[in-house]
């Protein structure tokens, strides 16, 4: 019975120090916030405990892009929109995913409704490049603005037809490699200039 005692202790001390572990572990990845912090935008605020490291629409976010030599992840969407809550919850605030566009991209996340002159450009620049555009609105663009490729809501995993959005990124990945094909087939954005 001691014996008996002693085991059941151990194991119960081992998932206390495994559920512990795994608290810290969860704590550290969302430790860090990222730069939507005093954003006033409801769908910004929204965003600031997701553990990808957004940034607002802004000339810090480019400048960054350019020292990285990293494409940039626009999300735009809004609070009322039911597909981009869906791909909040179900891609962003996933820690695989997000380490992984943390890793190759420089994300930037705006508000449909707080920018509407900047979305209207977006949504020309998709449609001329034959890209969806809708909500959300996922564009992937080259450090010095030129937004060559981009899509609307990507499902976290793959769905008939629909890529995921891991696949999308890997495609924008493998064309931002091709600078020649982005010199073509892009469409030069007015940026924030950094200061």
């Amino acid at each position: 019975m001691g014996r008996e005692f002693v085991g059941k202790t151990v194991r119960s001390i081992s998932l206390l120090v495994l559920a512990l572990a795994s608290m810290v572990a969860s704590g550290q990845a969302q430790a860090k916030p990222n730069h939507l912090g005093g954003q006033a935008s409801p769908y910004l605020k929204r965003a600031v405990s997701q553990p990808v490291d957004w940034y607002p629409w802004s000339g810090e976010a480019f400048k960054r892009a350019i020292e990285l030599d990293r494409p940039i992840l626009l999300d735009v969407g809004a609070v009322w929109c039911p597909w981009c809550s869906l791909m909040d919850r179900d891609t962003y605030t996933n820690f695989a995913t997000a380490e992984y566009i943390n890793h190759h991209f420089v994300p930037i996340k705006v508000d449909f409704d707080a920018a509407p002159d900047l979305v209207a450009q977006l949504q020309r620049a998709q449609a001329i490049l034959n890209l969806p555009a809708g909500l959300p609105l996922t564009s992937f663009i080259t450090p010095d603005g030129k937004l060559y490729f981009g899509g609307g809501y990507f499902p976290a995993e793959h769905k008939a037809d629909k890529p995921s959005f891991r696949e999308a990124a890997e495609e924008a990945l493998k064309r931002y490699a091709d600078k020649n094909k982005i010199a073509e087939e892009s469409f030069q954005l007015e940026v924030v200039q950094a200061r």
